[in-house]
């Protein structure tokens, strides 16, 4: 009989307990090694995720929103997701311990694994508690927020001034065309309009094409879907752009334009803005109007605008003959304000002012002979036929600086301003742009008979006390148009309290 011996474990004693285990290399038992390393810190025990009622949708950080069922391989991994510190620890298995639905728990059980002596490796199981949080998702947020947008439209024009938009704000006033907007927002380069309804974003479209010349897109962006009935919800965007192109300003017309336009010469002032472009040659008094099509098939930048004109003072004025409306084309002799007395620099200019001007006046207009024009149709032009001087408008120096009180005032629509406040340069250019717009209502009748105006509430007391005490230094022009009191409407403000309706009216 063949003899086979027993073969028996070696058994050594825990070094912390004394309990008989096998070897092992940290000589410890299992409970003690346990009590000593818990392979499970920096795991979080309770966490919270966050839940849409509406679409039942769960966050996934930072901002998507994912569809999970409850005990889904998906939310599972969105839960396991949130947990920071398992990229530390070896993940055996995980699992769904059961809960009540209503009760915005959510409970894991995990195994995991972890080296934590040489040669020795933990294996730990514990449990994770997850609190489900209702927070509402940007998409429903959209749909069932009260007095939100459905369309929105854009106005920007590329220009550096903002005398447009004044003017455009005033007949909008006068038009009632902002009645049915829930929110005007003012920026940099132009006006937003919100509307509740994609129908009233189309009609001041419509309303903004039929007095000024301009070109509109428009986008549309999906904010929800019906399955059922196959409906859809969008937000329209229209992005209109206005011409940038102002009254006053100096236009050098491509070649290929003002060929279109009669065979006119390419420099040409801008006159007058409706809804297309009326220009006029202040050499032969020609006018054309360049249509909106017209100006978009091969748009181009104005040569100069108003910021850019000089003060003359005018020696000599001789008629030449031709006559169209208020323009009568005459030779006149000028001489830089800011020369006279120092030198005897003086111009010839053929303007179209020679009904209103008058030695001894003043005068407002382009030094092209000086100026330097980036512009390639001008770099094209003959120098030898280019006039040193166009004249634009007659000014009143005189009557700004008696610093006379007007007796009337624009209402404005109520817009709310960008969220950071305007830096101090910019809020003095704001200033100057709105009080350049004042004047040009002042000094151009035609322009101020398409807007309303209306009766100042101010007293202009202290102004007409410092009028009487300077009428002496200065002589006021005897032509300068005043804005005559037929010429206001009423501002419906009573002295005994304000009224709900006329304060509402103001407001828009």
């Amino acid at each position: 009989m063949e003899y086979r011996p027993e073969l028996t474990q070696q058994q050594i004693l825990c070094c912390s307990c004394g309990t008989t285990i096998p070897p092992n290399p940290t000589n410890m038992c299992i409970n003690c090694i346990r009590n000593q390393v818990d392979i499970t810190e920096g795991i979080p025990k309770h966490a919270t995720i966050c839940f849409c009622r509406n679409c039942e949708r769960y966050l996934q950080p930072p901002m998507l929103w994912v569809s999970c069922q409850l005990e889904s391989r998906e939310l599972l991994a969105l839960c396991l997701k949130k947990l920071k510190g398992l990229n530390k620890v070896r993940l055996v298995d995980a699992g769904f311990i059961w809960t009540e639905p209503h009760s915005k728990r959510i409970k894991l059980k995990l195994t995991i694994q972890k080296e934590v002596f040489a040669s020795t490796i933990l294996q730990q199981i514990f449990e994770v508690e997850f609190v489900v949080s209702h927070q509402q998702c940007d998409d429903c947020a959209k749909v069932m927020a009260q007095n939100t947008w459905k369309a929105m439209v854009q106005v920007r024009q590329k220009v550096d001034h903002k005398r447009t938009f004044l003017y455009l704000e005033q007949l909008i006033i006068k038009h009632s065309a902002h009645k049915d907007t829930i929110n005007i927002k003012e920026c940099k380069d132009g006006i937003d309009f919100y509307y509740s309804s994609r129908s009233h974003a189309l009609k001041m479209v419509e309303f903004l094409t039929a007095v000024t010349p301009l070109r509109s897109k428009t986008s549309e962006q999906l904010i929800s879907t019906d399955i059922h009935s196959g409906t859809s919800n969008y937000k329209f965007s229209y992005s209109v752009e206005l011409v940038p192109l102002c009254k006053d300003d100096l236009i050098c017309l491509p070649s290929k334009i003002a060929k279109s336009l009669g065979n006119i010469s390419p420099l040409v002032i801008c006159y007058r803005v409706g809804n297309s472009v009326h220009v006029m040659d202040v050499n032969t008094l020609n006018v054309a109007e360049i249509s909106t099509m017209t100006y978009w098939r091969t748009p181009f930048q104005a040569l100069a605008s108003v910021k850019q004109m000089v003060e003359y003072y005018v020696l000599d004025v001789e008629p030449c003959g031709p006559v169209r409306g208020k323009y009568v084309l005459a030779d006149i002799q000028v001489a830089r304000s800011q020369d006279v007395g120092r030198n005897d620099t003086t111009f010839f200019a053929r303007s179209h002012l020679g009904g209103i001007l008058n030695p001894g006046d003043t005068v407002m207009g382009y030094d092209i002979a000086s100026s330097n024009f980036n512009n390639d149709a001008f770099d094209a032009l003959h120098r030898g036929s280019l006039p040193d001087v166009i004249l634009i408008k007659k000014a009143y120096p005189a009557h700004r600086k008696r610093n006379k009180g007007r007796n009337w005032e624009l209402r404005q629509l109520q817009k709310e301003q960008e969220e950071m406040a305007p830096r101090k340069q910019d809020q003095e250019r704001i200033e100057h742009d709105f009080e350049m717009f004042l004047r040009d209502l002042e000094e151009d009748p035609e322009l101020r008979a398409t807007i309303n105006l209306y009766k100042s509430n101010k007293t202009p007391k202290e102004n007409d006390h410092a009028m009487a005490e300077d009428g002496s230094d200065y002589d006021e022009e005897e032509d300068f148009p005043e804005v005559q009191l037929d010429e206001l409407l009423d501002n419906l403000n009573l002295d005994d309290g304000p009224d709900v309706d006329d304060e509402d009216m103001m407001t828009d």
